[in-house]
């Protein structure tokens, strides 16, 4: 006889931690399983942690979890070749008693998040793959078969948590496989400087820390970004693009990120560092139309695995999270009032969803992937242009101004017409509406 759980939550990452920590808490006997030797085994990664997510299911976390720096400064650059364009805005108001951001390594945050998990009540189990979901006559899920001996294990209700490629929903038909076009590969590096050199060069003491996210010339014509990321006594240095793009090109990951680490104004940064660790991972980035249906006859899918990613804000890990815990909530909703976990009843889940930053800020930005894909004029030509008009405006070489503006609106006009240039103004604006 199978073994039976009420809830069976695929996934140790951000949102399976969620899902199924919000389920032990609400009294539902759950499972998760992870594929990894322990939660987190598989990113040696740097990442950013948006505290508002944590904080709804954790509110004492801060003393708690393995987190590096709070982020005081956020720098965004646009560079050319030998330059870059950027703003930046830091604020003491950052520095205050319950920081907004967080700087993590996501090994040891997960493997503290799951820990947390198991101390509410739930049965983790890891080194065990979900091959494929178990279904009833009528086609309703009814569990999940796993790679162990005697391997079904049947529940009410399954949450998929299983990441980007979701093999699990493409084995089931619940989702297709992900387009190129529709999921970036980033690939990191980990660079350990003593912790006095790290402050020193990014102007930062105590636990503050800085974010840098950098786009233009170093992806070669492909939509990406690069970054850095401040933790204790390392940098989180990487970049991603598009898998579409990477195909098109020929470009490998390794070298576009070689070629990012030796730019003038990242170079520097990155003096002295010692590399110790590398990665490469996957990250949705088709956004609100490319996802899928999120729920039916005894599942849900949350995450990653939903494309729940906000690219031009970077945000992802708390949308994995809020839509792990709204999952979880719906289940536990559903099980005090007696209700089946139908499709019908857990539309309560999108409902949710639907009300939720997460799904607000994902149709706001539903065409900005497309249009940026289209025109990849925004990362190619538009930071030279930027360079090359503050380089004209800074130098003083006995030219007047005047002659100066004239100049800035000339290469403007020559590199995108006016024409071009008020559609492409009138593009963005109607993908951020």
């Amino acid at each position: 006889m199978p073994e039976r759980f009420e809830a069976i939550v695929v996934g140790g990452g951000p949102a399976g931690n969620a899902a199924t920590l919000t389920l032990a808490r609400g009294g539902v006997h759950v499972l998760q399983i992870e594929r990894g030797e322990y939660a987190g085994a598989k990113n040696v990664q740097g990442a950013i942690l948006y505290a508002d997510a944590v904080e709804d299911m954790i509110p004492e976390f801060r003393d708690e979890a393995p987190l590096e720096r709070h982020i005081v400064e956020q720098r965004m650059w646009m560079l050319d070749e030998r330059s870059h364009v950027g703003t930046h805005y830091r604020s003491e108001d950052f520095n205050e008693e319950r920081p907004n951001r967080y700087t993590i390594l996501r090994a040891p945050f997960d493997k503290w998040f799951s820990a947390t998990v198991k101390k509410a009540g739930a049965l983790v189990i890891c080194e065990t793959t979900v091959l494929d979901l178990l279904r009833d006559g009528s086609g309703r899920v009814i569990g999940v078969k796993t790679d162990r001996e005697g391997g079904e294990i049947h529940a009410d209700v399954v949450i998929l948590a299983d990441g980007v490629n979701s093999l699990v929903a493409q084995r089931a038909g619940l989702r297709n496989e992900v387009k190129p076009d529709h999921v970036a590969l980033a690939v990191k590096e980990t660079h350990f400087l003593p912790s006095d050199v790290l402050e020193q060069r990014f102007n930062i003491s105590g636990e503050e820390g800085v974010v840098i996210e950098a786009a233009g010339a170093v992806t070669e014509g492909m939509l990406g970004t690069g970054f850095i990321y401040t933790n204790k006594e390392s940098l989180s240095v990487g970049i991603g693009c598009l898998v579409s793009d990477f195909v098109d090109t020929g470009v490998t990951p390794y070298g576009l990120l070689e070629r990012f680490k030796q730019h003038p104004s990242i170079r520097q940064l990155l003096d002295g560092s010692e590399v110790k660790e590398y990665a490469a991972h996957l990250i949705p980035e088709g956004g609100y139309r490319a996802m899928p249906k999120l729920f039916g006859d005894g599942w849900l899918i949350v995450g990653d695995a939903a494309q729940m990613v906000n690219s031009l804000h970077r945000e992802g890990s708390n949308m994995a999270m809020s839509s792990g815990r709204m999952a979880a909530e719906t289940v536990v909703e559903l099980r005090r009032n007696g209700q089946p976990m139908t499709a019908k009843a857990l539309r309560l889940y999108r409902e949710k969803l639907d009300a939720s930053y997460v799904i607000k800020d994902l149709k706001k930005y539903r065409d900005l992937p497309s249009v940026l894909h289209r025109n990849k004029q925004f990362v190619t030509t538009y930071p030279r242009l930027l360079s090359r008009a503050a380089q004209t405006w800074i130098r003083v070489d006995g030219e007047d101004k005047k002659t100066k503006e004239r100049a800035i609106a000339k290469s403007f006009l020559k590199g995108r017409s006016l024409r071009g240039l008020v559609g492409d103004a009138f593009k963005i604006a109607r993908a951020m509406r």
